[in-house]
């Protein structure tokens, strides 16, 4: 008796170890297995190559690039309808299985050989899945084994339903729609939750051949592809005969709809932002995809810009509205146009038009920073430069007037007087500083000191957002931060950025920012006056009315307005047409920020150095410098009278320039 159970102790202690052996030895052949394959639970993350999110500053989405599934169902919400429809269709045994269903492989190898032809594949839901997300759709029989093994390692590391839940986000369903609830949109308008049984059933009919059956292609082998998954159904228990026969028996109606995201919030916007992408990411990170892009954009602002430019724009002219904040360059708002479906010429950044006296600013600067004063009075009368004689808007002169009120009344002939007093090199130094006239050289001409030069929307508004930075530059900026696939951060503003640069002394600024809130407190501007807050602005309107401009500030925010026609025809208007508009738009988004004010007017030290009256002397030493020469004065300190018997002088023009009609088209007047 003792020598049996001996016996047996031996036989069983044999059997435990070989059993844990082989246990052991098969845990270490899955473990190897499974070092060679990826994480399951990066399911989650997974993004087809080349799609890319494009974000508001707020996380809302503007846009989704690529073959990117454009809406989730989120865990748990998953239509009990909806899953056991695809699980009749395409996994019967979805639930019995552990990634790979031998049962399955056997029935469909039978019923091919059965029929000579594929009438049934062999793949679960969970196969699929691997395939979709980590594998290529190549027919090789490496690729099929890596499918088993990664469905077998998903089934480890996944609840049943998180497999189900994360398929039915990923699966292709025809027609641009990746995943269910883009499919429940694209073909019926619909969201999951709302799917009837026919629908449900229609769109668990597609994953095998997508584009062939979709019903927006094929509509009869979309029926009938429907029929074979209400079958399935019945068969399975999941739905009776007479549901199955009224659900056969109903029409497609279909109710078509574009894939949320196809298209973006802000076109305008996201076009200027593909153009800056190549020049922050590598080929490969934007071929890989997987990209969020969140971006400066202020989402709702955008929609109330873009009201704004359809209302408000006079006679069915075009419009462009810019939004920058001074003080970090995030563009806030692009609208380039009235339709970006009509048009995707974006008249934010590509259209060229002449700025008018907004452009004023530069000459009032660059006199500002050489010395003159915002209180020393100059003479405001018809004269000429060689041939190019300046009229003031309706031919309204003032006479004597100080800078302050010449750049409120936007006086033509100051604004020269100016250029022609401290030098076209400052004029067009301080331009270059505040970003006007680096890619595009400014020549030196007389027209250019009332905005001949034709400039773009965003590079006019970023100028005088750095006057309103108090004179530090931020080049604009569409992006706060990109991440990759894996979450990661591929660039960030703050630490990637370009840093702002000081343009222009900062009582030069203020002082500017001084006068320029004199011009809508009782001015041109003073259509944008805002009732809770000051206001520094510039009208600006080229001849013929051509352009219409009014670019104004609040400490926190700069915006420009341009209403025009492509062609270049008159519009018939005014400026004030434009800073009406602007202060709609503001009205709609100044509360988000506190009211705050300008610095004081400054108290400014600089002694002016007349160049003119050296020039002068030199050239009665002998001494060509070829500066243009006069002995009259054409401008005068605070308190002192212009002497009697003044007459316009007449300069010479530059050397080897065009004449002046033939360089300028159109000659501004305001």
């Amino acid at each position: 008796m003792n020598r049996t159970r001996l016996h047996w102790l031996l036989i069983g202690g044999s059997a435990v170890v070989i059993g844990s052996g082989v246990a052991l030895a098969q845990a270490a052949v899955v473990r190897a297995v499974d070092a060679t394959l990826p994480d399951a639970r990066a399911v989650s993350r997974f993004s087809r190559p080349g799609t890319i999110t494009l974000l508001a500053s707020n996380g809302a989405v503007i846009q989704k690039l690529g073959p990117a599934t454009r809406e989730k169902i989120e865990p748990g919400q998953m239509p009990l309808l909806v899953k056991q429809a695809f699980i009749a269709a395409e996994d019967r045994r979805f639930y019995d299985h552990n990634g790979v269903d031998l049962w399955g492989i056997g029935r469909a190898l039978v019923r091919n050989v059965r029929q000579g032809a594929v009438r049934e594949g062999a793949s679960t839901i969970t196969q699929q899945l691997a395939r979709t997300v980590f594998l290529s759709q190549d027919r090789t029989l490496t690729r099929k084994l890596k499918e088993a093994a990664l469905a077998f390692k998903l089934e480890r590391q996944l609840s049943k339903e998180q497999i189900l839940e994360q398929y039915l986000n990923y699966v292709y369903l025809g027609s641009s729609a990746y995943g269910l609830s883009d499919a429940a949109w694209v073909y019926f308008s619909k969201t999951p939750d709302q799917l009837n049984l026919q629908e449900a059933a229609l769109i668990a009919g597609l994953p095998p051949a997508p584009s062939v059956y979709s019903p927006l292609v094929n509509p009869e082998l979309a029926l009938e592809r429907r029929g074979i998954v209400l079958d399935r159904m019945q068969k399975a228990g999941f739905i009776t005969k007479d549901e199955r026969d009224q659900a056969k028996n109903s029409p497609l109606d279909l109710k078509p709809a574009i894939p949320k995201y196809f298209n973006s919030a802000a076109p305008f916007f996201t076009s200027w932002v593909a153009q800056q992408l190549p020049q922050l990411l590598t080929p490969e990170q934007l071929e890989v995809g997987g990209l969020k892009i969140r971006t400066s954009l202020n989402l709702d602002w955008q929609k109330k810009a873009q009201e704004v430019v359809r209302q408000y724009a006079p006679f069915n002219t075009e419009g462009a509205i810019v939004s920058i904040e001074p003080g970090t360059g995030l563009v806030r708002v692009m609208v380039g146009g009235k339709s970006f479906s009509s048009s995707q010429f974006n008249r934010a950044t590509q259209a060229l038009r002449s700025p008018g006296s907004t452009f004023k600013l530069f000459p009032y600067t660059a006199a500002i920073a050489a010395g003159v004063k915002p209180d020393d009075t100059f003479m405001d009368a018809p004269r000429c430069w060689s041939g190019y004689c300046p009229k003031n808007f309706g031919n309204k002169y003032f006479g004597k007037i100080s800078l302050a009120e010449a750049l409120k009344n936007s006086l033509n002939t100051v604004a020269v007087q100016l250029q022609d007093k401290v030098g076209f090199d400052a004029i067009i130094a301080t331009a270059n500083q505040l970003g006007i006239g680096n890619q595009r050289p400014l020549g030196k001409y007389y027209p250019m000191a009332i905005g001949a030069y034709e400039q773009t929307v965003l590079d006019m508004t970023t100028a005088y957002a750095a006057v309103a930075n108090r004179g530090v530059y931020i080049k604009p900026m569409a992006l706060e931060e990109i991440r990759g696939p894996e979450g990661n951060v591929l660039w960030s503003r703050r630490v990637d950025g370009e840093k702002g640069r000081r343009a222009i002394d900062s009582d030069v600024a203020d002082a500017m920012n001084w006068m320029l809130q004199r011009v809508v407190t009782g001015g041109t501007g003073v259509a944008a006056r805002l009732d809770d807050r000051p206001v520094a602005g510039k009208t600006g309107t080229s001849e013929g009315a051509r352009d219409l401009w009014f670019i104004g500030s609040i400490p926190q925010l700069t915006t420009a307005v341009w209403f025009g026609y492509d062609n270049n025809a008159e519009t018939k208007s005014t400026s004030g047409e434009a800073a009406w508009a602007w202060k709609q738009f503001m009205n709609e988004v100044k509360g988000s920020y506190a009211i705050q004010n300008f610095p004081p007017k400054p108290v400014l030290t600089r002694s002016f150095e007349d160049r003119r009256r050296q020039g002068s002397q030199r050239v009665a030493d002998g001494e060509q410098d070829g500066e243009e020469t006069d002995t009259d004065p054409d401008v005068f300190s605070s308190g002192e009278e212009p002497p009697e018997g003044t007459t316009p002088p007449r300069y010479v023009a530059p050397a080897g320039g065009p004449p002046v009609d033939e360089f300028f088209r159109p000659l501004p007047v305001q």
